[in-house]
């Protein structure tokens, strides 16, 4: 906000600004801030040729890092929407490590789309937030998108992913397949060891455990689809 510290999409902003070669009264005219600081941000972080965004932002939150901290018991300094930044940050470090049988960089993907209020981000809006590159972000949207959990969208020159109420129905879905593919693979490894076998009938009875978890993920994902759906047509 003006007269208030400069945030990443005043930083973005400033960026596109020196893209289109606009002067710094302009682009401070457009932010709604004073030409002095828009001046001394770009001259701090790479001047008029060398300015980036991302950059600009993490320079700015190593700093801030580098300051004496608040006495201990000082309230932590909440963001735009009252929240707590670090407590959101370890939010979405607990998600990444609980989405198990998800790839690293998916899972981080999925924990930004869940704690977004939006529900959607851009790929520079990925970038920024995991500080990883493009490509990185790629690989793990193409992951999410093949097994259902992320949705592809286009939103003028850019690509945007979102993830909808059904997200979890799909996320039990892929579960279920991992079971089915788990049963499949111990059935072989009965064929291959003999049945008659102590390894072969270690792996009979760990056939039937995924087989009757298949089964009961099954049936709760249909429940949850009809009951989900029955209350999104009473809400229409």
């Amino acid at each position: 906000m003006p007269g208030g510290h400069l945030t990443y999409e005043d930083r973005r902003k400033i960026a596109e600004g020196l893209v289109e070669g606009l002067a710094y009264a302009e682009i401070a005219r457009r932010l709604g801030r004073p030409r002095s600081t828009v001046g001394r941000e770009i001259t701090r972080n790479g001047g008029p040729h060398g300015y980036r965004a991302a950059r600009a932002q993490q320079a700015t939150e190593w700093r801030a890092r580098r300051r004496p901290h608040p006495p201990s018991g000082t309230p932590a300094t909440a963001d735009a929407s009252g929240r707590d930044p670090q407590a959101v940050r370890q939010l979405e470090q607990k998600l990444t490590e609980r989405f198990g049988g998800v790839p690293t960089m998916a899972a981080r993907v999925m924990a930004s789309l869940f704690t977004s209020d939006t529900g959607n981000l851009t790929v520079a809006d990925l970038t920024e937030r995991l500080r990883v590159s493009p490509a990185s972000i790629s690989k793990g949207v193409n992951w999410l998108e093949q097994v259902g959990l992320v949705k592809r969208e286009r939103d003028n020159r850019r690509e945007r992913y979102s993830i909808d109420a059904d997200v979890w129905y799909r996320a039990w879905l892929v579960g279920m397949r991992s079971m089915t593919l788990w049963a499949d693979t111990v059935r072989e490894g009965v064929d291959v060891l003999g049945a008659h076998t102590p390894a072969g009938v270690r792996l009979q009875t760990a056939s039937r455990f995924f087989d009757l978890i298949s089964s009961d993920m099954a049936q709760a994902a249909e429940h949850y689809r009809q009951t989900f759906a029955g209350t999104a047509d009473a809400t229409e």
